[in-house]
């Protein structure tokens, strides 16, 4: 074929009058492109491969995410929404590379996700050990203290048995550097039962209240009769729910029970966010 192509050039060099040494120089340069051809295909090809290993390691990752309760299906409809992944860009090899970067930069930021929430779950394992529930909710992990064991129905004061639990999660997190340094909302909630009148009025109130009382046992100093949990009151704050949040039915006496709870919730910081900013 290039023989051809080459004795066709040479017909056409000597019919326009070209010498031979044109002639040759018009060849080199057709074999320089051929060859230059011929690389930009296989790195095109090799780029490829690369960018198809990144996509099936973001898909290995959100999957391994989401089985952990990370909800990452959100994020990536609006990343996909907003063009991250680029897919048109497959044309070309430069923008192909490009499309590669992003999906390098979007499998890094998952894996450190993962691996925060991975050392953050290790460290309260042993709550899990004494019976309490530690898993993640609207992409958080939260730490969920049963509500009839903190307080006898329609108060909130701390019965005995909940100081007791209260002090262990207090330990927990006292005794360790990160966990210490990390900021927690305490969540009350209640269940759908209508509470009127009396001190708290409805149920946000009795939620609020709750959430209140384990904050102020929290971060009471420790005494010689045991006292507080004696954490940082810096890096607490309460909110109350109410109702508006039950994990199940309300309709069983197991499900409101269920449901009457107060949560620790661990507060993200920005290394767990992802930063779409940075994938897009």
């Amino acid at each position: 074929m290039i023989r051809a192509r080459a004795s066709l050039i040479a017909l056409l060099v000597v019919g326009c009058g070209y010498s031979e040494d044109e002639w040759q120089a018009q060849l080199a340069k057709y074999g320089q492109l051929s060859g230059q051809h011929k690389r930009e295909q296989e790195a095109h090809a090799a780029t490829r491969k690369e960018l198809d290993d990144a996509r099936a390691r973001v898909a290995d990752l959100t999957s391994n995410l989401e089985k952990m309760g990370f909800n990452v299906a959100e994020l990536n409809q609006r990343l996909q929404a907003e063009g991250t992944e680029k897919q048109r860009l497959a044309t070309n090899l430069d923008e192909t590379r490009r499309a590669l970067e992003e999906f390098k930069a979007r499998a890094a930021q998952l894996e450190k996700i993962k691996a925060r929430f991975e050392e953050l779950r290790g460290k309260l394992q042993k709550l899990t050990n004494l019976g309490l529930k530690v898993q993640i909710r609207h992409n958080r992990m939260v730490i969920s203290l049963p509500g009839d064991v903190l307080f006898a129905s329609g108060e909130d004061r701390l019965k005995d048995e909940g100081k007791n639990v209260l002090l262990l999660v207090a330990d927990a997190i006292r005794k360790d550097a990160q966990l210490s340094a990390r900021y927690f909302q305490i969540a009350g909630h209640t269940d759908s039962k209508p509470l009127s009148g009396g001190t708290f009025r409805d149920n946000w109130g009795l939620s609020a209240m709750r959430a209140r009382q384990v904050l102020v046992f929290l971060i009471a100093a420790p005494d010689a009769k045991g006292g507080g949990g004696g954490l940082d009151g810096n890096k607490l704050h309460a909110a109350g729910y109410g109702e508006t949040d039950a994990i199940v039915t309300n309709e069983t006496d197991e499900g409101r029970q269920t449901n009457r709870r107060v949560e620790l919730v661990l507060m993200p910081d920005v290394g767990e966010m992802l930063d779409l900013k940075s994938l897009i």
